[in-house]
């Protein structure tokens, strides 16, 4: 662990070898000796019991989402400088949390083809994975309308970057089956599940760049029927059903209909919380029946052009098993790239900011 990272996860078990395209790794420091984790279809629920057969005790957790991160400009100048400490002070804030996890918003390659047409492409070095991992990320998500900006051969050295660097990363693989696969792991007792997933691709880059069968790319949310069929094969074993999407429309403040008809879907297959974004703005977030939605997480570690775009911050949910039990949001400002966590009257102002935006989603405070 560094210096960024005081926790001490109490992670039970291991990254399955799939989800790391072939790398097994713990996922965290452990106060307990590490045991295998079921992979989709190894093992049902039921089975994980203890011998004597009472039911596995579960503990409530915590996972942080921040959003839309990427290392273009003053970003690239910060990560070069050290990557150790490239996301800046809102590191302590993933750090405090069980899980943490981000939306990477760029192709890990130095090398590769610029997609063409595309009027913005990302890419960043290797060392972007080593800035997460620094600040706390325990997992991230490359399904989005970045994550092929160079093609073919950003999609190689974005793998190959991956399995070097042992961050987990999902909605990206060498081929459909692993694009799609949940990474999985195991705290305080809770088995949990995480699905990566894209509904947001250019119109001419959704054959090449969506995954399908032996073909690498991003799983997309396009193919509905894909994605809710792996959300029920996690549903079987997993005690919380997490899906991370790319979705909404660029700088509007409430949900669009495609966000508005997938959500209930996801709900209803066995997810237990759909985070998401893309926006570049943050959205509401709230209760959708007995599951958790968020619809924007707006932009993170980002180039920033305005006040709307700058405001951030890290949404923070307690959960014990399928029930979340609360969400916390923590705001801040980006300034130079990086998240600043706000304070006194700034923040609450912020939150309460955030609680307001609830109101054009057709979520709840509460479950129910």
């Amino acid at each position: 662990m560094n210096a960024y990272i005081p926790r001490r996860l109490a992670l039970i078990g291991t990254v399955t070898a799939s989800a790391l395209f072939g790398v097994a790794c713990t996922a965290a420091e452990s106060s307990a000796p590490p045991a295998a984790t079921p992979d989709v279809g190894e093992k049902p629920a039921e089975e994980t019991a203890s011998p004597a057969g009472s039911a596995p005790v579960r503990r409530p957790y915590t996972i942080s989402f921040g959003g839309d991160v990427h290392f273009e400009g003053v970003l690239r100048t910060r990560l070069n400088a050290d990557p150790k400490t490239a996301l800046g002070p809102i590191a302590k804030v993933l750090s405090r949390s069980d899980l943490a996890m981000v939306n990477l918003e760029t192709a890990i390659t130095t090398g590769g083809t610029p997609a063409p047409g595309k009027q913005f492409t990302f890419r960043a070095p290797a060392t972007a994975l080593t800035a997460l991992k620094a600040a706390g990320v325990d997992v991230a998500s490359m399904a989005n309308n970045h994550g092929m900006d160079y093609m073919e051969g950003g999609l190689a050295d974005s793998l190959a970057a991956i399995r070097r660097s042992r961050l987990p990363v999902v909605g990206v693989g060498r081929n459909e089956a692993q694009a799609y696969r949940p990474w999985r792991t195991t705290v305080n007792g809770n088995r949990v599940a995480v699905i990566g997933a894209t509904q947001v691709l250019d119109a001419e880059f959704i054959q090449a760049w969506t995954a399908a069968g032996d073909k690498g790319g991003l799983a997309s949310a396009k193919n509905e029927a894909r994605l809710l069929q792996e959300v029920r094969r996690a549903r079987r074993n997993s005690d919380t059903v997490i899906v991370h999407l790319h979705w909404g429309t660029e700088l509007q403040k409430c949900p669009n209909e495609a966000q508005r008809s997938l959500a209930p879907k996801l709900i209803q297959a066995g997810a237990d919380v759909v985070v998401g974004g893309h926006a570049h703005i943050l959205l509401g977030s709230g209760y959708l029946k007995n599951g958790y939605v968020s619809y924007g997480m707006g932009n993170f570690v980002f180039y920033n052009w305005g006040p709307e775009t700058g405001r951030t911050g890290v949404l923070t949910l307690t959960i014990k098993g399928r029930e979340v039990l609360k969400d916390q949001w923590t705001p801040a400002v980006i300034q130079g790239g990086v998240p600043v966590p706000l304070a006194g009257t700034a923040r609450r102002q912020a939150v309460a900011g955030w609680r307001a935006l609830r109101g054009c989603t057709g979520l709840s405070a509460t479950p129910g």
